[in-house]
């Protein structure tokens, strides 16, 4: 890998953060069921409500990630996906550093998110960066392929 990662939140309508969610949607569609599978309709009033961010190299999307209010102190991660051809270079975690501080910024106490029983690499990333496993939570009760974290940041 070649350059510095540079990390800025985009609007919903940024190309790049669209050709990423597509990566990632192809992506989980050859692990899990399509019924298993959450994304977020760009199109939604939920949208209008999250925060999106991109991480470059250079001039080359290369990591996406976007944070969704629950309620007043809950927050979710959503659409975290780095292209493959670019991970195990520390571009994961400082995304997830980033929107973890722009969700405490804007007074939120918990971070929570819903990642699939197929993607142990993502297990282990929360894991290492402090998400504790909790019961699922919203739309992922009753989803048999979904794990559920949670990681206080405020």
């Amino acid at each position: 890998m070649s350059g510095e990662i540079y990390l800025k939140n985009v609007t919903k309508d940024n190309q790049h953060l669209k050709a990423l969610i597509s990566k990632l949607d192809e992506h989980l569609f050859k692990l899990y069921p399509s019924e298993g599978i959450f994304g977020l309709d760009l199109n939604s009033s939920k949208a209008m409500e999250t925060t999106f961010a991109l991480a470059y190299i250079g001039d080359t999307p290369v990591g996406c990630g976007a944070i969704r209010p629950l309620d007043f102190e809950n927050i979710e991660l959503k659409r975290f996906y780095v292209d493959i051809n670019y991970r195990n270079n520390g571009i994961a975690t400082k995304l997830l550093r980033f929107l973890e501080k722009q969700a405490e910024y804007l007074s939120f106490k918990t971070m929570l998110l819903e990642t699939g029983n197929k993607q142990p690499e993502a297990i282990g990333l929360y894991r290492k960066n402090g998400y504790i496993e909790v019961a699922p939570f919203g739309d992922y009760i009753g989803c048999e392929n979904s794990i559920c974290f949670a990681k206080k940041i405020g």
